[in-house]
């Protein structure tokens, strides 16, 4: 059952002390935050390391230098892999206007950035304080410029799709026909097909692939070099995983991780 947070932004009579307020953690080892959910919009931003989030519709992986915007009331968990600085940001309701009904992963400009790290400077940021407002125009501004990039994995409902999702996850790597799935699952190849296209947007295959380029990225992310996470990812070499890096994010993961 999902924990609710007290907000950061009301006292306990209901009344509004501030906009926007922050938390800063630094995490030297694998950690996980509990699934719970917190009455303002939420921006975590990984400063360094790797982050992966979970909500009941998908998985995020947030690598360095990326960010995952997550709408009021959304139950999610954390789990840290390895060192992590995260630096987060609450927001009061209709502050920031961007896809703020779902979660995303971002892209963070420099500029962005050096506001984030900023503004963690002070616990609480309020718009009648001068140089905080500015502080909040300057964030509100740049988030609503951002746009998400494919970093995600929605989850299916249907407990037979689910029942293949979950043996994928706990073996992103391994070499399962879905037909051999299929067979523990008690639904035809058929209707897996149908029900993963259906719930998540998504061919069994695409979802597999993504699933697969989410692993290589949380084992890059952690220091991994890209042969080591390709063959663990299941990719036939490190080349067709390079090959399917720069499809599905423009570039190649050395180049990707260097910015």
């Amino acid at each position: 059952m999902s924990q609710k947070c007290h907000s950061l932004l009301w006292d306990r009579r209901g009344r509004q002390t501030a906009q926007l307020a922050t938390l800063a953690y630094d995490f030297q080892r694998a950690h996980v935050i509990p699934e719970h959910f917190h009455p303002e919009d939420q921006l975590i931003f990984a400063s360094s390391g790797v982050m992966t989030v979970r909500t009941k519709q998908g998985i995020w992986v947030v690598p360095p230098l990326r960010a995952v915007w997550i709408p009021a009331k959304t139950p999610h968990s954390v789990a840290i892999l390895g060192p992590v600085s995260m630096r987060t940001l609450y927001f009061a309701p209709k502050l920031v206007h961007a896809e703020a009904e779902k979660c995303f992963v971002m892209n963070v400009s420099a500029l962005l950035r050096e506001l984030i790290l900023h503004a963690c400077k002070f616990p609480k940021l309020r718009r009648e304080e001068p140089v905080q407002r500015r502080i909040i125009e300057m964030i509100a501004d740049q988030l609503e410029a951002v746009h998400s990039i494919p970093l995600q994995l929605p989850q299916p409902t249907d407990r037979r799709a689910m029942r293949v999702a979950h043996a994928l996850l706990s073996e992103p790597g391994r070499q399962r026909t879905l037909a051999a799935l299929c067979e523990d699952c008690g639904a035809s190849k058929r209707t897996i097909e149908r029900l993963f296209l259906a719930e998540t947007r998504m061919t069994f295959s695409q979802w597999r692939q993504q699933l697969r380029l989410l692993h290589a990225m949380q084992l890059l992310a952690s220091g991994e070099k890209v042969t080591g996470a390709a063959m663990d990812a299941g990719y036939s070499s490190p080349s067709a995983f390079i090959a399917m890096f720069r499809r599905q994010l423009g570039q190649t993961p050395r180049r990707y991780f260097a910015q």
